[in-house]
């Protein structure tokens, strides 16, 4: 199938066509896809040379393509790499033969190294990861690494561990992921022993399985005990009707999003739980006022805050209120008072690119709207969001 003939397909086209002709649509946009991925990531390493500032680079990628930063800092080291010291891979993608994650896989195992090493790894790709998936892509290069370079296994694995971490990936459904990146034999022998006193526990009486068995006995021992709950300070927001069981409105765990009112209940039913009054708006569902029994004014005020903002204000950040900064909009230095509307929540990387050059933070008092402008002079703005929809939106949905 031509290019032209591609793009100038409709939905009533591809209702026509027969299995044959939709495999070859296929294979055509996957080429296609590799080959805008390509300029992509041109485009992107264009950028940080124009820039010259990877850090502001990164933040920018990330708000233009609404890219968590994680994401975007990937997108630029890939950009960097395939442009610098890949230039077959580079080929491979503009032909339409290697997508962009293909090449992301090549990137990570060639990131310890040196230049040299890595484009003679490019060289000896040529040819062999034709009709290959991403996975065996790995591998292959994985093992020509090995076989180029064998006396560096040590100092790659050496490297290899200042890059451990942990992460958190919030899913659907009140669920999330916790992922490390950890040295192989630790992370096996802490499998084996999660796995080890799972097995001890199977019974004819218990019936979790095996994987449930392990997640619980792998919280237990990260908590520090085999029962109870987690002592990690997190934000839930639930309705007081929701609370007491009269409606199931689904409530909030802040950085992840909504939970069901049941799980909310069960957190807040916790001996090591604590409840905090907050005062909503009754037509807008915005915040108030929180409770000021247990705290002075300053720690009331930055409460408030929190409570408000619920997470970053930068575009695209869910980085919890409770871990993040207050921001003074206007700093004090230059007059700026200490006030809920001189105050917003920012992440401390968002913090500080408030500072770098070129971007423009602009928080309105009177609706505490933050516009953000970039250096290419892109703007996009956020509000807090309402605890509880208002009136007229629960109006509608009723």
């Amino acid at each position: 199938m031509r290019r032209a003939q591609f793009f100038s397909l409709g939905p009533a086209d591809v209702g026509r066509f027969d299995d044959s002709s939709v495999v070859d649509a296929l294979f055509t946009a996957r080429r296609l896809s590799a080959q805008v991925e390509a300029v992509e990531l041109r485009a992107v390493h264009r950028l940080t040379e124009l820039r010259g500032d990877t850090r502001s680079v990164v933040d920018e990628v990330a708000f233009e393509l609404c890219l968590s930063r994680r994401a975007a800092e990937d997108l630029v080291r890939l950009a960097r790499d395939v442009m610098n010291r890949l230039p077959n891979v580079l080929t491979a993608m503009e032909a339409g033969t290697l997508s962009r994650l293909a090449a992301a896989k090549i990137s990570d195992v060639l990131a310890p190294l040196s230049d040299d090493l890595a484009g003679k790894v490019d060289v000896a790709l040529v040819g062999r990861i034709a009709d290959k998936n991403a996975g065996q892509i790995r591998r292959i290069t994985r093992d020509l690494v090995h076989k180029i370079d064998p006396g560096g296994a040590e100092a790659r694995a050496r490297a290899r561990r200042s890059d451990r971490r942990v992460e958190i990936r919030h899913r659907e459904d009140a669920m999330a992921q916790l992922v490390a990146e950890l040295p192989a034999e630790v992370a096996s022998t802490i499998y084996a022993r999660v796995n080890r006193i799972a097995r001890t526990m199977r019974s004819r009486k218990e019936k979790r399985t095996m994987d449930q068995l392990r997640a619980d006995v792998f919280a237990e021992l990260l908590l520090g005990e085999r029962t109870g709950a987690p002592r990690a300070e997190v934000f839930v927001h639930v309705s007081a009707d929701a609370a007491l069981g009269v409606t199931d409105r689904a409530a909030e765990l802040v950085g992840h999003g909504p939970i069901p009112a049941s799980i909310a209940r069960d957190i807040m039913k916790q001996s090591n739980s604590v409840w905090r009054k907050v005062i909503t708006d009754p037509v807008s569902g915005a915040p108030l006022d929180v409770g000021r029994s247990r705290y002075r004014p300053p720690a009331h005020l930055a409460d408030y805050v929190r409570v408000r903002d619920r997470v970053c204000r930068m575009p695209g950040c869910h980085h919890p209120a409770q871990c993040a900064d207050l921001d003074h909009h206007r700093a004090r230095a230059k007059g700026g008072d200490t006030s809920c509307q001189n105050l917003c929540v920012l992440c401390r990387s968002h913090h500080r690119l408030k500072d770098a050059p070129g971007w423009k933070f602009d928080l309105d008092r009177d609706t505490g709207e933050l516009t953000i402008t970039t250096p290419t002079g892109r703007t996009r703005a956020t509000r807090p969001t309402p605890l509880f929809p208002a009136v007229a939106e629960r109006a509608r949905a009723a």
